[in-house]
């Protein structure tokens, strides 16, 4: 088998070919992070503004008044 000429490479030829073959190296699929599994009857404390009228009212009721947020929000979830 005779080797057939090949024809010059330009710089623009290499270039395009070193692009593709960086982007095929490089690119990853971007996966979402896994959603930690909410485990039941675990509390977190957070930090949260609540207008002053909405607090009173929930503080009116006495001790107590976090577990009576909690419920209304669970309720505004749907849970």
């Amino acid at each position: 088998m005779a080797d057939q000429p090949r024809r010059p490479r330009t710089l623009n030829d290499a270039r395009t070919e070193a692009e593709a073959a960086f982007k095929k190296t490089t690119t990853r699929v971007v996966e979402a992070p896994p959603k930690p599994a909410a485990i039941p009857g675990v509390k977190e404390l957070v930090s949260l503004r609540i207008d002053q009228d909405v607090l009173e009212h929930f503080q009116e009721g006495g001790p107590g008044w976090q577990d009576r947020i909690n419920e209304a929000l669970r309720k505004a979830v749907g849970k």
